[in-house]
């Protein structure tokens, strides 16, 4: 019987575990989306306790105990915090076989050299050691960042943030880079006329000018967008059910914008139009500025509205959607094809059924650039051992695997980034199985590059951080 996560956890084959151990282990991280909170990371945050740094804002283990019973007060209430902590630990042993059980386990060892298992006898042991621990220096937001040998990370901002705390880092010129993300789905959310009305008056503000027409808006916007790219953004992101691509005018568009801006609801046609001319003319100021643009889609959130009304969004109440993807998605990506504005994209998926679509769509607009055009690691309910698989699979059978950008935690938490080791163990599992079944070729060195490529390179060299340091790692001989 096999140990627990020992060293060579996931890893089925001596070839496998050579290919972990000596290529994608040591690998730097750039983790090109996620959501931590840039105010913590310039300001180099201490947290109090575990319960702090680990269950406060992750709605995966909210979600988990509250299917397991636990009273809303210890998840998002006014218990205290190890109260919290310890319903936590108890839940734990009910995620067997949810990859909370493995991410729970890896993250007490891999910060806090806990090798406990988490339950409610091991609870308050678990819970006074890391916590002592997290009162060290070398255990702050940026500590817990250098321990993961994480490099860079690109936080996800609207348009309206003045970015101070990336301009906090950035002038201190620390080794670790945090970086802006251009997330703008605010900004053309026709969903809500009155959310959408309040979020222009603010842009008024931001922008020190009156916005009485598109063409106001959209010059507004743009100046928000110029000054991300003054502040080193060279990525942007939006967090869509799917994409829009509908036939629009401009008249249109002036029109539906018109009754936006006083805070009147559109039809559902007009709401489709206004989203699809926004889309698209965000994709063309990233092209301009040679920025890469990120589609996350899939998502059907908010489902529960009674908990929406008490605790607000991104609290836990989202699945997987059912949206059919691949029309409009292609139509939006050969609208900027055609006149040659497509810049460097990166599709992602939250519904599994859409993996062979998306592995397929972007061989449609893969031009000029290797790996122009980026199958997305799995997201979200898909970042798990079955579905980072599956989409490595649909890559590797439709596209090309080796030019893949790898992982990101796409997390509010800083004690997520075990969740690259993951990745990478069930990577080079996935290479060194098939190379041990003569599927193919026992050429070790070359397996060894493209694997540390995946984990480091080939992110870098996509979206040009050539201000960080090489990742490459001398090649050890073939065994």
């Amino acid at each position: 019987m096999k140990q627990f996560i020992d060293d060579n956890f996931l890893l089925e084959t001596k070839t496998a575990q050579y290919l972990y151990h000596e290529y994608a282990k040591g690998m730097p991280i750039i983790d090109y989306h996620c959501h931590l909170p840039p105010a913590q990371i310039a300001e180099d945050t201490q947290f109090e306790n575990i319960t702090r740094v680990w269950l406060n804002g992750d709605h995966y283990k909210w979600r988990a105990m509250r299917t397991n019973g636990v009273d809303e007060s210890y998840i998002t209430g006014n218990k205290t915090d190890y109260e919290k902590f310890e319903q936590w630990a108890k839940t734990v042993p009910y995620t067997l076989r949810n990859p909370l059980y493995h991410w729970t386990h890896l993250e007490l060892r891999r910060y806090f050299d806990v090798y406990d298992i988490l339950n409610k006898d091991t609870a308050k042991k678990v819970y006074d050691q890391t916590s002592a621990k997290l009162q060290s220096p070398e255990f702050s937001v940026r500590g817990l960042l250098k321990k993961m040998n994480v490099k860079l990370v690109c936080t996800t901002d609207d348009p309206l943030d003045n970015l101070e705390y990336h301009q906090k880092v950035a002038a201190e010129g620390i080794a670790l880079k945090m970086l802006p993300a251009f997330r703008p789905d605010s900004a053309m959310n026709a969903d809500n006329a009155t959310a959408l009305k309040n979020y222009i008056d603010r842009l008024e503000q931001v922008a020190d000018r009156n916005i009485t027409s598109y063409q106001n808006y959209l010059d507004a916007l743009k100046l928000r967008h110029d000054y991300f790219a003054e502040n080193g953004c060279s990525v942007s992101d939006h967090g869509l059910e799917e994409i829009y691509a509908d036939d629009y005018t401009d008249s249109e568009i002036e029109s539906i914008f018109t009754k936006l801006r006083a805070g009147k609801d559109v039809s559902y046609a007009e709401n489709r139009k206004f989203k699809s001319a926004m889309l698209h003319q965000f994709a063309v100021w990233d092209w301009e500025k040679g920025w890469t643009q990120q589609y996350h889609l899939g998502a059907l959130r908010n489902n529960n509205s009674r908990m929406l009304q008490t605790l607000g969004p991104d609290t836990g109440w989202d699945s997987i959607g059912d949206f059919s993807q691949a029309k409009a998605l292609s139509k939006f990506l050969n609208r900027l094809e055609q006149s040659n504005m497509l810049t460097r994209t990166i599709l992602y998926n939250l519904n599994p059924a859409d993996n062979e679509v998306m592995a397929t769509m972007i061989g449609n607009f893969n031009t000029g650039t290797p790996g122009k055009v980026q199958f997305g690691s799995a997201w979200w309910f898909l970042d798990q051992k079955d579905g980072m698989i599956k989409q490595m699979n649909a890559l590797s059978n439709m596209g090309l695997l080796s030019r893949f950008v790898g992982m990101l935690t796409d997390s509010r938490s800083f004690l997520s980034f075990p969740r690259h080791e993951y990745f990478r163990r069930l990577l080079c599992n996935l290479f060194g199985n098939e190379v041990e079944n003569g599927e193919l070729p026992n050429d070790i060195n070359w397996i060894g590059n493209v694997i540390k490529d995946i984990c480091y390179n080939n992110a870098k060299n996509y979206f040009n951080w050539q201000f960080l340091e090489e990742g490459a790692v001398k090649s050890p001989v073939t065994p």
